[in-house]
């Protein structure tokens, strides 16, 4: 006779075969008070690729103001220098003077000096043309003076030899049959340094102008 299996035992195996096949998925939730997000499409639920070494490094180049599939930004002229402020400009090196060696003169050539007579021809002549028929003026004589004694210094320089500094001064006053003195004191070397002095007067004004020539070793 074949054995017969309890009742127990075949009650026990019906209700673990009927656990296996109808039993359902588990799901896991969330713990937060917001419910899980409603599930996308098979792309946007795949996760973000990992950045290697590689692809960080370039995302950090590009972040110093290089967008990805944009030009190269030029090379300016910063880059062409050693040393850069902070600011990003050059710091520029201060430009050197030429220096002139030495000439060893310590007066002019022969016939190249301070010619007196053709200076004072020079300013007589200015003084003439500049102060033809002009009246004083106590408020414009201040800048009357000093127009004149630019031009009377740049006059006097056309006809004067190099390396000579000149020095101009004017004198300028009202006409009124007075007696004036104009004196000047200098120290040079009475062999190369001289002065020219011109007088011009009308019945309004007077001027005298004088121009001194310093040699310049």
């Amino acid at each position: 006779m074949a054995e017969q299996p309890f009742p127990e035992m075949a009650l026990l195996a019906q209700v673990l075969a009927a656990d296996n096949t109808e039993a359902p998925s588990l799901h896991t939730t969330r713990r937060g008070s917001q419910p899980p997000a409603p599930g996308k499409g098979s792309e946007d639920s795949k996760p973000p690729p990992l950045l290697s070494r590689r692809n960080s490094i370039l995302s950090r180049r590009s972040s110093f103001g290089m967008v990805p599939g944009s030009r190269r930004p030029s090379i300016g002229p910063w880059m062409l220098h050693r040393r850069v402020s902070f600011t990003g400009l050059p710091i520029f090196q201060p430009i050197l003077k030429t220096r002139l060696e030495n000439t060893y003169r310590m007066g002019p050539d022969k016939g190249c000096k301070f010619n007196v007579e053709r200076v004072q021809r020079v300013l007589e002549g200015t003084l003439a043309r500049a102060l033809g028929a002009t009246v004083y003026s106590p408020q414009g004589s201040a800048p009357l003076a000093q127009s004149l004694t630019e031009l009377l210094q740049s006059q006097a320089k056309e006809v004067v030899p190099p390396r000579y500094k000149l020095v101009c001064h004017v004198v300028l006053g009202q006409q009124g049959q007075q007696s004036l003195v104009v004196a000047s004191r200098g120290l040079w070397d009475p062999e190369t340094d001289s002065f020219a002095s011109a007088t011009f007067s009308n019945a309004s004004l007077f001027a005298v102008a004088t121009v001194h020539g310093i040699y310049f070793e």
